[in-house]
């Protein structure tokens, strides 16, 4: 996915932003199917992680509207209609509902369908990396481990063990 870049007045300040972006690990590609979406935390923000037939796109999840969950949402298709009552459907799993007003937003480009030239949500670039090459680069594990315990299904029981 490429960073989206301004070519008005704010262009030199979107560039001057993209250049102080700090890349996080926020799933493997396996953790999100195709259709799917992940919801993280970075850096105090709240931000919607979807996979578009295996793109991946991030958008903040606050509503430009009223500040409502935005990445909550539903996902559907764009609806679309010539003239009233005949309506088409297109772009299937592409269309980002906030879950308050149902304003709609475009996953892959953030802008709304709404107002596009003047409403949008923030999207910020993703890649998918191997992770030799994260290691090789000098990423390392936090230093920060959660407890883990192992768990079991038996007899239709769910069986928590914890180590002594």
């Amino acid at each position: 996915m490429k960073p989206r870049m301004n070519t008005d007045k704010n262009a030199s300040r979107d560039h001057l932003w993209l250049q102080h972006m700090s890349k996080h690990i926020v799933a493997t590609v396996n953790e999100i199917p195709v259709g799917g979406r992940k919801l993280v935390e970075i850096e105090g923000r709240s931000i919607g992680v979807f996979n578009l037939g295996g793109e991946f796109f991030a958008l903040k999840s606050r509503c430009p509207h009223q500040g409502g969950p935005l990445c909550e949402g539903k996902v559907g298709s764009l609806v679309e209609a010539d003239v009233p009552g005949a309506y088409t459907l297109s772009r299937p799993g592409e269309m980002l509902r906030c879950p308050w007003h149902s304003w709609e937003f475009d996953i892959r480009t953030g802008q709304s369908w709404w107002h596009p030239a003047r409403m949008r949500v923030a999207q910020y670039p993703v890649t998918v990396e191997d992770g030799a090459a994260l290691e090789s680069a000098g990423w390392q594990k936090g230093p920060y481990v959660a407890e883990t315990f192992r768990v079991e299904v038996n007899q239709q029981y769910l069986l928590v063990e914890i180590n002594p």
